[in-house]
């Protein structure tokens, strides 16, 4: 774990360098824009932001690696048609571009993916399962499914401390799933901050084109902090709370994992996390007039104390094994726990590509 590895969180409009070892950053973070008239100057300005990086450091990194949005196919290190860095097209070699010029090991990967692996290692998941050795419950949890609510719907699934690859790269995509009000239009349609801003605007009553309240406002708003339409921000982050909860319930049904939060919009979790959850839990009617569990698991916010102790606390008991006197430890309680990030997004997508790296140093 003591490999140096320098970093980068590639966005739209920003270019942030860093350094880490032994999961701490150890440079100041170097920032360059993003933008360019031509491919060549904007990876010359990636090129020259890991060589300022590497002028800083006190032994020779081991590897380079870091988020870059998609699609691409992450394994060979090569980046395709780009919405928010229109120069990227048809496929850009940058992994392998970068191995040739620094001669190390170079791992791209989705942001989703990185945040769940930063908080698969060092967040959420060992802060839960820490929790559970100390309340004496046998459980564990091994699968964590990333949620990032920002100017997009992100994910990434981390299966026993490995991101699992998906074969096009093109896994924890769940910003493809259908919207719960709008069936024809993508979930993104009502889990961003573009919608939140949207939402409020129709429930307000207020053109969408004179809106200038962000989240942040939309939800100083709803506690009373701000001046505004206090009963449609609410209102805003319900109907969020109901977007995402559809979401989450579709996707945890294949995970069946703890389930982290994070990106621009979690820190407004006191608003939408209680009802998140009530989503996740309804039950389907059948047509015989009974109920069905929506999901094979109960869903337990891990924000609020209260639920919190009860997913912890679990219904442990002891069996004996047939025809012996071998006893047996377990928990049959079917339960999954939704939580927000514990490390920061930002740190944790960081801390992702460290902890991704230095696995694959290890093992290779």
């Amino acid at each position: 774990m003591n490999q140096t590895v320098m970093t980068l969180d590639a966005g739209g409009t920003n270019l942030v360098f860093s350094a880490i070892k032994n999961g701490e950053q150890i440079i100041d973070q170097i920032h360059r824009s993003a933008k360019g008239v031509v491919l060549e100057n904007i990876l010359k300005t990636i090129i020259s932001g890991f060589e300022e990086v590497k002028s800083k450091l006190q032994e020779p990194p081991a590897a380079i690696s870091f988020s870059f949005p998609g699609p691409a196919e992450y394994e060979l290190g090569i980046i395709g048609d780009l919405q928010n860095l229109p120069l990227f097209r048809g496929g850009v070699a940058l992994g392998p571009m970068l191995e040739n010029i620094f001669h190390i090991p170079t791992y791209i990967n989705n942001d989703g993916d990185l945040f769940a692996y930063g908080e698969a290692i060092a967040g959420l998941l060992p802060d839960v399962n820490n929790l559970l050795e100390q309340a004496g419950s046998p459980k564990r949890y091994k699968n964590i499914l990333g949620i990032t609510f920002g100017s997009g719907l992100g994910g990434g699934i981390v299966s026993n401390n490995n991101i699992y690859p998906g074969d096009n790269s093109a896994q924890g995509e769940i910003n493809r799933f259908s919207d719960k009000f709008h069936p024809n239009y993508s979930a993104e349609e009502s889990t961003t901050i573009k919608s939140v801003k949207r939402m409020y605007a129709d429930f307000a009553g207020i053109p969408q084109s004179t809106c200038l309240q962000e989240p942040k406002d939309i939800y100083e708003i709803a506690i009373g902090n701000k001046d505004g339409d206090k009963e449609a921000a609410i209102k805003t982050f319900k109907k969020f709370a109901e977007a995402a909860g559809n979401v989450l319930a579709n996707a945890a049904s294949l995970t069946d994992g703890i389930i982290v939060i994070g990106g621009g919009l979690a820190n407004a979790y006191p608003l939408f996390l209680k009802d998140l959850v009530a989503e996740m839990n309804k039950e389907f009617d059948l047509p015989n007039g009974t109920k069905l569990s929506r999901m094979e698991v109960s869903t337990f916010n891990l924000e609020d104390p209260d639920e919190f102790k009860e997913f912890l606390k679990g219904d442990a008991r002891t069996i004996t094994v047939p025809f012996s006197s071998q006893k047996i430890t377990y928990d049959p309680k079917k339960r999954i726990g939704v939580g927000i990030t514990k490390l920061g997004t930002e740190k944790a997508i960081s801390l992702g590509a460290y902890y991704y790296a230095v696995n694959k140093l290890n093992n290779n």
